[in-house]
C-alpha cells in the first residue's frame, strides 16, 4: 500500500475561490501537501491590493487574481464565478504543461470548479473535489428558495456531475457525506476531514481552567463569533439576552466577526431592545485573540436558525469552546447530534428565543453541572485532532497517487 513519504517530490495543485492563507481548511490541507514534501501551486483571489500577485507562501507558489468577491446577488456569483473558472482553467493548463501534476486540489464553491482540472486530469492528475459546504443547501439558506425550485434542481445536478469527474471527493462532517452519498456518489468516495481548530490556539491542555465559580458570579459573560449573517441567528441571542438582563445581574454579550450588513440588524435590536449598553461588537480577531477571549468568557453560544443548511451543518465554533473548557449552547440539530450526545452538549430549540433563554439561564445557575458537560463534550474533541484529520487525509492522498 503507498505511503505518505512516497508523496514527496510530487507536484499538486490547489484552486480555491477565496483567500488564502485566510480560509483555514484550504491552509491547513495545503500546509499538509508541503509538509508531505509535495510541490504546490495554488490559484486563488487577491483580497487586498497589498497581497502580491504571486508570491510563496510557506512553501506554496501562490498566484491570485484580482477579482472582486461580491455576494449581493445571483447573477453577480455567476459572473464572478465564471470569470473565476476561466482563469483558474489556464492557470492549471499552463502550469501543468511541463511537469504533471500528481494532484489537483479543487475546493468547492462552486462545485464545477472541479472540471477546471480537465487538462492535468488528462494527463494523468488525480483529482480532489472539497465540499465545504453542499451548495443547494446553502443557497436555499442564503435566498430563501424552495426545495423545488429548478435553480436548486440544477445545483443538484452540477453537484452530481463535479463528484462523478473527481476522484476523491472529501467533506467536513458526518451529515454532509450522508447527504452527498443519498444523492451523488458511492460512499466510498467520500471521505470526511473535519475542520478542528488550530492546536496552536486551541489547546485544552495549555488553556486556564478558571472557569465558572461554584455561585453566581459578578459578571456573567457570553460569547459570540464567526460570521454576522442572518441564519447564525445573532438577533435572536440578543433577544434572549433582553429578557434575561433582569434575572442575571452583569449580563454580557460580547459578538466577534467580521462586518456585514446583518451586523447593523443585530446592533439594531439591541438598541429597540434596551440592551445596547451590554452587547459589544468587538470586529474581526485573529484565532489567538479569539482563543484568548473565549478564556475571558463563561459561556459561549451558537444561535444558529433552523435552515436545510443549519440542520447539517456542523460549526467548528463547538470544537473551539470546548476546548478551552467552556461550556457551549448550541441548536439541537441532526449535523451536531451526530458527534455530541445529550450529556455532551448543552442544547437548545433553533429558532426559540425562549428556549435559548431558559438554556443561558440555566447555565448560570449550574456551573457545576455546566462545567461536567462541557469536559464530557472536550472527550469528542479530542477524538478529532487535527493531526488525526490530516494523517487520514495524506494517506488517502497517497492512495490515490499510487493508483496511476
Amino acid at each position: 500500500m503507498p505511503t505518505i513519504a512516497e508523496l514527496k517530490g510530487k507536484r499538486a495543485a490547489v484552486i480555491v475561490y477565496g483567500y488564502y492563507p485566510s480560509d483555514t481548511r484550504v491552509h491547513r490541507s495545503t500546509e499538509a501537501l508541503l509538509e508531505a514534501g509535495m510541490e504546490v501551486d495554488l490559484f486563488c483571489l487577491r483580497e487586498t491590493a497589498r497581497e502580491l500577485p504571486e508570491e510563496v507562501v510557506g512553501g506554496a507558489r501562490v498566484v491570485r487574481l484580482a477579482l472582486t468577491h461580491r455576494r449581493n446577488s445571483k447573477l453577480a456569483y455567476v459572473w464572478l464565478y465564471a470569470r473565476f473558472f476561466l482563469s483558474a482553467f489556464w492557470f492549471l493548463t499552463r502550469k501543468g504543461l511541463g511537469a504533471k501534476y500528481a494532484v489537483v486540489h479543487v475546493h468547492n464553491m462552486p462545485d464545477v470548479l472541479v472540471f477546471t482540472a480537465l487538462v492535468p486530469k488528462l494527463r494523468g492528475a488525480k483529482v480532489i473535489l472539497d465540499l465545504h459546504d453542499p451548495m443547494p443547501e446553502l443557497m436555499t439558506s442564503i435566498y430563501g428558495l424552495e426545495p423545488g425550485n429548478w435553480k436548486v434542481g440544477l445545483l443538484r445536478l452540477l453537484e452530481r456531475w463535479s463528484i462523478a469527474f473527481s476522484n476523491l471527493s472529501v467533506t467536513p462532517n458526518i451529515a454532509f457525506k450522508d447527504l452527498f452519498v443519498t444523492r451523488s456518489c458511492r460512499a466510498e468516495k467520500m471521505l470526511i476531514v473535519m475542520n478542528t481548530p488550530d492546536a496552536r490556539y486551541f489547546d485544552p491542555d495549555s488553556a486556564r481552567r478558571d472557569e465558572l465559580t461554584a455561585s453566581p458570579p459578578a459578571e456573567f459573560r457570553i460569547m459570540h463569533h464567526g460570521s454576522i449573517v442572518y441564519r447564525h441567528g445573532i438577533d435572536q441571542l440578543v433577544e434572549a439576552i433582553a429578557t434575561l438582563r433582569p434575572k442575571i445581574p452583569g449580563l454580557r454579550l460580547d459578538i466577534y466577526g467580521s462586518p456585514t450588513p446583518f451586523l447593523d440588524t443585530v446592533l439594531e435590536t439591541a438598541r429597540r431592545l434596551g440592551v445596547s449598553d451590554i452587547v459589544r461588537y468587538h470586529g474581526v480577531k485573529n484565532q489567538d485573540e479569539i482563543a484568548e477571549a473565549i478564556q475571558h468568557c463563561h459561556l459561549g453560544v451558537v444561535p444558529n436558525r433552523q435552515s436545510a443548511f443549519t440542520d447539517i451543518n456542523f460549526p467548528t465554533r463547538l470544537f473551539e469552546y470546548l476546548a478551552m473548557h467552556r461550556p457551549v449552547i448550541a441548536p439541537d440539530t441532526p449535523g451536531i447530534r451526530d458527534y455530541f450526545g445529550r450529556g455532551q452538549m448543552i442544547y437548545f430549540q433553533p429558532g426559540n428565543v425562549s428556549d435559548l433563554a431558559d438554556r443561558i439561564l440555566w447555565c448560570r445557575d449550574h456551573p457545576e453541572e455546566s462545567r461536567e458537560m462541557a469536559r464530557h463534550g472536550l472527550v469528542i474533541y479530542r477524538q478529532h485532532l487535527w493531526s488525526e484529520e490530516k494523517s487520514r487525509f495524506l494517506n488517502q492522498v497517497a492512495q490515490l497517487c499510487g493508483q496511476n
